[in-house]
């Protein structure tokens, strides 16, 4: 299951996450949105799910009364290459990675073209992919395929929609220090990582973030269908 969590004064924009949330961790976004000066509301949504995706966009619009961004980022992996990945493996990655992504894009579509544009546009869609879906996402098989097909999907959409006035971008990070366990922490793949990318550190949750709020504003406007890459120059090298 996955979390959403919408911010204001900013336009209207969900986040399905990629942890499987707490109370306590969704009780300290929360606060820290509300100490910055903002209100945050929580929706538990499988993403997977059509009628769970459905039920948060009119829940969102019931409340607010139009969708101006839609953020799909909800991500999980399997640390597998081709021969170590199960059937079901394989399936649960594309489920949440990519059928997610079409659920929320299709769902937030739907909404935004019936909406009246603001500054030009009626609505924004922003998906995160990932530079390991450009380059090899080593021994991550079906990671890799979906978030070539998360590039991919974002290109079909804003060719697709750009007449609907409907902005869609995609978001590719590098090596982001999460704090996440697993294989994120597997030594010889950090190595990997240090050696790839030329920037002296890793990136920031922040840095993905600031790219995010950038495609959600009106100083986007002109720029759909793009890929965002956030690496710190690893693909460059």
């Amino acid at each position: 299951m996955h979390d959403f969590r919408a911010a204001r004064p900013a336009p209207r924009r969900h986040r399905p996450r990629r942890a499987r949330p707490t109370a306590a961790r969704t009780g300290r976004s929360c606060a820290i949105i509300a100490r910055a000066g903002g209100t945050a509301s929580f929706h538990k949504t499988d993403v997977g799910r059509w009628e769970e995706v459905d039920a948060l966009i009119g829940t969102t619009v019931a409340r607010h009364g139009r969708l101006d961004v839609m953020v799909n980022n909800a991500a999980t992996y399997s640390g597998t290459a081709l021969l170590e990945t199960e059937p079901a493996q394989w399936e649960q990655v594309m489920r949440v990675n990519l059928t997610g992504m079409f659920y929320g894009c299709r769902r937030a579509v739907q909404q935004m073209i019936t909406q009246e544009p603001r500054d030009e546009v009626r609505g924004r869609l922003i998906n995160l992919g990932s530079q390991q879906g450009i380059v090899t996402s080593p021994r991550d098989l079906p990671y890799g395929v979906s978030k070539a097909g998360a590039i991919y999907i974002t290109r079909q959409i804003a060719v697709d929609y750009a007449k609907d006035l409907i902005v869609c971008n995609c978001i590719s990070p590098g090596k982001i220090v999460t704090g996440a366990g697993g294989l994120a922490k597997d030594p010889a793949r950090l190595e990997y990582q240090r050696q790839r990318t030329p920037w002296p550190r890793f990136g920031r949750p922040q840095d993905v973030a600031n790219s995010a709020v950038f495609l959600a504003s009106a100083r986007a406007s002109f720029m759909t269908g793009s890929n965002l890459v956030i690496d710190g120059g690893w693909l460059a090298g």
